[in-house]
């Protein structure tokens, strides 16, 4: 791929470019930026409405590509979704930060409302049925371990004791019912 090259948006040909920066390539992130830096601009000039503001905005975009490319989950989104994701949340944080009075009303309201839709809701239901039903599927005593240190935020540490196990054998029970619980929900 190289700069003349559209990005096909049918497909994720800049996921092999995120996987090279995560591990430090400088030539893969050269070509990201090539590949994206217009499109992700065009999102910050779109929500600061501010061209210094905006080219001061995709820098720290970039950055934060850069120093989080590791964090990118291929099964979650695309990478151009979750490079936008990157810039919209950015713009917010910098639109947030500006004194009240340099909002205008057309800004305050490009800010997205955070609470979740009706959809997003009945979703969110239905995965906490599919993962309570899963989670139920484990033995009691790692369903609650898993409970304890991932819905309860237990330490390690209190959950060996809670379960009067080894450390290392509560982080066994943990990984492997994780796992469990990954298959079933796929």
């Amino acid at each position: 791929m190289n700069s003349l090259d559209v990005v096909d948006t049918t497909t994720d040909a800049l996921k092999p470019l995120l996987e090279r920066i995560a591990i430090g390539e400088r030539a893969a992130f050269r070509e990201l930026y090539i590949l994206t830096s217009p499109k992700l601009f065009g999102v910050c000039i779109r929500m600061l409405r501010d061209r210094p503001e905006a080219e001061d905005a995709l820098q720290e975009i970039f950055t934060r590509i850069w120093t989080r490319s590791h964090r990118y989950d291929p099964e979650k989104a695309r990478a151009m979704t979750w490079m936008i994701a990157v810039a919209r949340n950015l713009c917010i944080d910098r639109l947030r930060a500006r004194p009240r009075g340099e909002q205008d009303d057309e800004t305050v309201l490009a800010i997205p409302d955070p609470s979740p839709t009706a959809e997003m809701r009945t979703i969110a239901k239905s995965e906490a049925s599919r993962f309570r039903g899963c989670l139920d599927q484990l033995e009691k005593d790692r369903a609650l371990a898993i409970r304890g240190a991932y819905l309860d935020g237990l330490s390690y540490e209190e959950l060996a004791r809670r379960h009067a196990i080894p450390l290392n054998t509560l982080r066994s029970w943990l990984r492997r019912g994780l796992s469990r619980l990954r298959e079933c929900m796929a």
